[in-house]
């Protein structure tokens, strides 16, 4: 009887991932912080004048910064929402192990990018899809 990939779920002891939901954890809160520092920098938050009576100028720049900080918190965003899930699979002892396939996730794309939950193959088949 063969058994299936998927059948066979590797789960590594929580203690041995603690110091990558450490880790994980701390870049979180700077993520968040990022996030509280680049909101107060967009211009549409810190408006205190009556918008008709911009000059054009100071009306382009202050749409420029707007979008230039929206573009970032949305970055942010997406980069919290996939430390949040990393986070998960740490506290379900399955970090590093690939949530489509169930492969291990090759250990150079966790030190670039700590938050994977994929690995490589199965990114590049979600994304071309």
């Amino acid at each position: 009887m063969a058994e299936s990939k998927k059948s066979k779920k590797i789960i590594y002891p929580v203690s041995l991932l603690k110091p990558i939901g450490l880790f994980l954890h701390n870049q979180l809160k700077a993520l968040k912080r990022q996030k509280k520092d680049i909101d107060s920098e967009d211009p549409f938050k810190n408006v205190d004048r009556i918008s008709d009576n911009a000059a054009p100028d100071a009306d382009a720049a202050e749409q420029d910064g707007h979008a230039r900080t929206s573009a970032i918190k949305e970055q942010i965003d997406k980069k919290i929402v996939q430390t949040r899930k990393a986070l998960a699979r740490v506290k379900l002892g399955q970090y590093g192990i690939c949530e489509s396939c169930g492969e291990m996730i090759d250990t150079d794309r966790l030190v670039i990018y700590p938050e994977a939950t994929t690995c490589v193959k199965c990114k590049s088949k979600k994304q071309s899809s």
